[in-house]
């Protein structure tokens, strides 16, 4: 008989920020889960109930005994989030639950096993069902990508879509033995670092219930709650700033791990390079004149993921400005 691989210690995270109304349901998907792991629910500094909502269902709950309930000692937004509680997991392996998902029972189990097998995997995350603020079902089997994912499919796919950050498990050491985690959205960043050490991987079952409300932190960013220009400078003023933060993070990754193959830090380089040319065409289109467009135009149709979003924007030089939020009234520099 062959040997049994260990069982990595485990760290579920169940991470809220303004989740009273759901954080209960969520702890009790944690506590149902079928690998033994340790499970740490962290508020960062709600203020309306959403640390007290999830002290009473511990205390309320005999499953619940060595569960930590904790609070940041200030908001920190959920990047600078994770890297504290990095520090404070014991698990190998962190598994992130936000406070308004539900995990379904053998969510845990399903990703390690993945990471058992495949040892070169860096993180690990799954499809989902996309279920309403009440809990309905929306959309099942969804937000999954290919089984594995590398530097090359990144650079190749260009649609700058990487593994749902609400369904990722991790190996601890991305927050640990990298630079800090910086910025607002950590989805992108995390998948760049796990290629950049190793591959990432997506199972195609769905492993939770994804709430779909207004407080989504990516629907916050990709705003399209208006048909009008000004939503669409806002959209992409963040989505700017949000590129440009995942430049610098794999620049900094890979800086740091120098003893990486050549190879590996070149792709690294070009996926950060990636990021920041999507940055400066979405830039040029907001504030320059339509002949400085050319430029960075020009070097997305030179990098084989843009060339698809370049051509497209190639067409807005016919348009006028105001018309690229489907109407509002922006002049036509």
């Amino acid at each position: 008989m062959g040997e049994v691989a260990p069982r990595p210690p485990v760290t579920l995270l169940v991470i809220a920020y303004r989740m009273r109304a759901t954080i209960a349901e969520s702890i009790a998907s944690a506590l149902t889960q079928t690998y033994p792991c340790e499970i740490i629910v962290s508020d960062d500094s709600s203020g309306d109930g959403t640390f007290e909502a999830a002290q009473a269902c511990v205390r309320d709950d005999p499953r619940a005994q060595h569960v930590v309930v904790r609070s940041t000692a200030r908001n920190m937004g959920l990047c600078a989030h994770l890297v504290e509680l990095a520090q404070l997991a014991h698990g190998e392996i962190l598994v992130c639950l936000s406070g308004d998902d539900i995990a379904y029972p053998e969510r845990v189990e399903k990703l390690v096993a993945e990471f058992v097998a495949h040892p070169d995997a860096h993180v690990v995350g799954s499809a989902v069902d996309d279920i309403d603020a009440d809990g309905k079902p929306l959309a099942a089997r969804v937000r999954g990508l290919p089984r594995t994912l590398d530097q090359r499919w990144l650079l190749h796919r260009g649609k700058l879509t990487t593994v749902l950050g609400a369904s990722m498990a991790l190996r601890r050491e991305l927050l640990t033995n990298l630079p800090p985690l910086t910025g607002t959205v950590e989805d992108n960043m995390l998948t760049l670092r796990a290629v950049l050490l190793g591959e990432c991987r997506c199972l195609p079952e769905a492993l939770l219930g994804y709430r779909r409300h207004g407080g989504n932190l990516n629907d916050q960013v990709f705003d399209r709650s208006g048909a009008d220009y000004a939503t669409f400078e806002r959209r992409h003023r963040k989505i700017i700033a949000m590129y440009r933060d995942i430049a610098a993070d794999q620049r900094r990754c890979v800086a740091a791990r120098p003893e990486l193959p050549d190879a590996r830090q070149r792709l690294g380089l070009e996926l950060a390079r990636m990021y920041g040319l999507e940055a400066d065409m979405r830039e040029a289109i907001l504030d320059r004149p339509r002949r400085q467009w050319l430029a960075p135009l020009w070097q997305g149709f030179k990098h084989p993921g843009l060339r698809r979003k370049s051509a497209e924007r190639a067409l807005k030089l016919l348009l006028p400005r105001r018309w690229f939020g489907k109407g509002g009234a922006r002049p036509n520099p």
